[in-house]
């Protein structure tokens, strides 16, 4: 269904969320030909180096920290190797991992590894889960009124919801909470809902197949077309756009429309917007209005919304069963402080160098990411 928004990075993070493009499966007869790992060892390395966060039994010791106990014992290992060669960015484990041999990295994976796995606390398990879909459409009850039930306004003036982009939505919200656009109604409207809320809306409306408003009775289609060139860089091709922070147009609600075109003249504020707008007459504002008002709308881009699409998705490479030819970390029954910040990292700033986990979470907002973190931790370990 959608795209959509977006955290800070100080963990331990041996336990990432995604195998790295450029690493090599751990092949068998590879595996056959690495000497035995001495667990024996790898608990007195972990005794000396690793318990105060990880603890002996490789429960992580506070938010945030991830559990080591039972995960992939490959996985474990690849993670050490990026640290010792300075592809992870944790500071401390960094100097730790530089300071290990080949053997104390096999022989602490192991230990780790071998342990138990993590009991999941009752309160962790009793979580109710609920999409952030689920969430916003409970919460788009409150604007059916106006926008219509499925985000489909039909009162004139009025701007349909339904298959706009996500992050746009919850942007423009915003600006109706700062006064930056001045409609009393929409100002207080959620104004003590958090992020979280906004992006779940947001997720909900742009799911919904957006229809056609009324062909307008005022301006020029084919003057607006031969206008429209300029505006088709950022609102895409036939209003049609393909940003998460930029409305569509094609098909919107005319009047509404050219007010909030209008409005980039006097109250509204964005540079680009404005420096384009300031040269253009009414009427031709009408007319581009019109163009963008007669071309049939689409859904924004699809990506997955409930918790069970997302979960599918991540268990391709992260489940229990998954081939032991891949590098990746299991996920239930991990913290879900730190699965939150992981995905945050490898959705925004680059903390996790992997090209793969980027553009898996690259649509994903805060939403999808507390659901998605939430389900797996509150899953019982293997």
């Amino acid at each position: 269904m959608k795209n959509i928004l977006l955290g800070i990075a100080l963990t331990l993070a041996l336990v990432g969320c995604g195998e790295r493009k450029e690493q090599q499966p751990v092949t068998k007869a590879a595996a056959e030909k690495a000497p035995a790992a001495d667990v024996s060892a790898g608990k007195a390395l972990a005794e000396r180096s690793c318990r105060n966060c990880h603890g002996l039994d490789g429960k992580g010791a506070g938010p945030a920290i991830p559990h080591l106990a039972a995960q992939r014992e490959r996985y474990l290992l690849a993670s050490l190797k990026e640290y010792k060669e300075g592809k992870r960015h944790h500071t401390g484990l960094r100097d730790l991992a530089k300071k290990m041999t080949d053997a104390d990295m096999r022989n602490i994976a192991a230990y780790y590894a071998g342990q138990p796995a993590v009991a999941i606390s009752a309160a962790a398990a009793d979580v109710k889960h609920s999409s952030p879909y689920e969430r916003g459409k409970k919460l788009a009850e409150a604007c059916a009124k106006c926008h219509g039930e499925d985000g489909n306004a039909k009162t004139p003036g009025t701007p349909s919801l339904a298959g706009q982009q996500p992050v746009y939505l919850v942007a423009a919200i915003h600006e109706y909470h700062r006064g930056d656009r001045a409609i009393g109604t929409m100002r207080s409207m959620m104004s003590e809902s958090d992020r979280l809320d906004l992006e779940s809306l947001a997720l909900y409306f742009s799911a919904q197949a957006p229809v056609q408003r009324p062909a307008p009775k005022r301006g020029d289609v084919a003057a607006g077309e031969a206008l429209s060139t300029a505006c088709g860089g950022c609102h895409g091709v036939y209003g049609i756009s393909r940003d998460a922070q930029t409305p569509s147009l094609a098909g919107q609600d005319f009047d509404y429309l050219v007010k909030a075109t209008k409005a980039y003249w006097t109250i509204r504020k964005n540079w680009g917007m404005q420096r384009y707008v300031a040269g253009l007459s009414a009427k031709e504002v009408e007319n581009i209005v019109a163009y963008y008002a007669a071309q049939a709308p689409k859904a924004a881009e699809q990506v997955p919304s409930s918790t069970k699409d997302l979960v599918a998705q991540c268990d391709r490479c992260h489940d229990q069963e998954a081939s032991a030819s891949v590098v990746a970390p299991k996920m239930k029954g991990q913290d879900k402080d730190y699965l939150v910040m992981a995905l945050r990292n490898y959705r925004d700033d680059g903390n996790r160098e992997s090209s793969t986990m980027h553009r898996m979470s690259f649509p994903y907002s805060n939403a999808m990411i507390e659901s998605l973190a939430t389900w797996y931790s509150s899953q019982p370990a293997k």
